[in-house]
């Protein structure tokens, strides 16, 4: 083992063990921050997983990812608007609503992101890596711009058209535990596990995995790079917007420079997980959710971000591959 993993394994390490001491000395605080840990980590996998798709398949931060992730929030509000929904109890219009809004979401900002890629992206595929880079910012600060027009810097409300009040939502054990906090999760683990199934077992797929690999060579064995690049940005976007749509549900409000900073967590996760590795990138969103939440509980929220981009500073310097290495090789 090198030197830099062994100062990596021996910090977590560290790490783990004060986190055993709070799990002895507070167990229900302990296990009520990790269920808030969990949901959170579900959301930023989400978005983590489009950033680490298109990065393994050209190489490329696509920055704009994280305002796809909030205009998905902005859209999904619009459209619940065109229901019938009652935020004081759980009904039959809240259901069909929810139903009909996150696929449509879904797919709109699937067109969203394949637009971006067609107009702004794909002209720049054998550019400088910098200038692909640079025009991912300005894309990102574009859509800021259109999300800022449409509803200008105030908090945009998101209906609680979840399930929630007596017998959705109690204590066990001590720990609260609301019909949210597995909603976030299980869909999650739902679109987490039907990516995986899709990348490992259609045509399309497998297109996907070869491209990432060796892209002139998959081309010549007759796989449409444009398309199978497209295809990457459409499903990165269908995560985005499910997670978009999950994260407005959860906390019911959003903001118009929301996905900066989710998306530079969500960066983080993917690098911290493996840069390139779809497993990774969601046992790093999962992970890093966690450390979000025991550091606003036990050291101050002030200090989260601080303690998060260190993280990724550490990662970078000690285990640049991240936890589950990197599958793609440097082309």
């Amino acid at each position: 083992m090198s030197v830099p993993d062994l100062v990596f394994f021996v910090l977590s390490g560290v790490v783990v063990v004060l986190l055993a001491v709070q799990a002895v000395t507070a167990p229900t605080q302990f296990a009520q921050v990790l269920v808030f840990g969990l949901a959170d980590g579900a959301m930023f996998a989400l978005v983590a997983l489009g950033y680490t798709m298109v990065y393994g398949i050209i190489e490329l931060i696509n920055f704009a990812h994280g305002d796809v992730f909030t205009l998905a929030a902005y859209v999904g509000a619009a459209l619940i608007t065109f229901f019938s929904t009652s935020e004081n109890v759980f009904q039959v219009g809240n259901l069909v609503a929810l139903l009909l809004v996150f696929p449509i979401t879904m797919l709109i900002m699937g067109a969203v992101n394949v637009t971006i890629e067609r107009v702004a992206y794909r002209p720049l595929r054998n550019a400088p890596r910098l200038a692909p880079l640079i025009t991912a910012i300005g894309m990102s600060f574009l859509l800021e711009g259109i999300m800022f027009l449409w509803h200008g810097p105030a908090t945009v409300h998101v209906p609680n058209l979840l399930p929630h009040g007596p017998g959705y939502e109690g204590y066990i054990g001590g720990v609260f535990i609301g019909f949210k906090d597995v909603f976030v999760v299980v869909a999650a683990a739902i679109l987490v596990a039907l990516l995986a199934l899709f990348i490992n077992r259609s045509k399309l797929g497998k297109a996907m995995r070869a491209t990432a690999q060796d892209r002139d060579a998959s081309q010549l064995m007759g796989i449409n790079i444009n398309r199978t690049i497209a295809a990457t940005f459409f499903i990165g976007a269908l995560l985005a917007g499910a997670g978009g749509m999950i994260w407005g549900l959860y906390f019911n409000t959003i903001t118009y420079n929301l996905g900066f900073r989710t998306g530079l967590i969500a960066f983080t996760s993917a690098v911290f997980g493996g840069i390139g590795n779809i497993p990774g990138a969601a046992l790093g969103g999962m992970i890093i959710g966690l450390i979000a939440a025991f550091s606003d509980a036990y050291i101050g929220s002030k200090w989260t971000q601080v303690v998060i981009f260190g993280i990724l500073i550490a990662v970078l310097v000690f285990r640049p591959t991240g936890l589950m290495g990197m599958r793609v090789p440097e082309k």
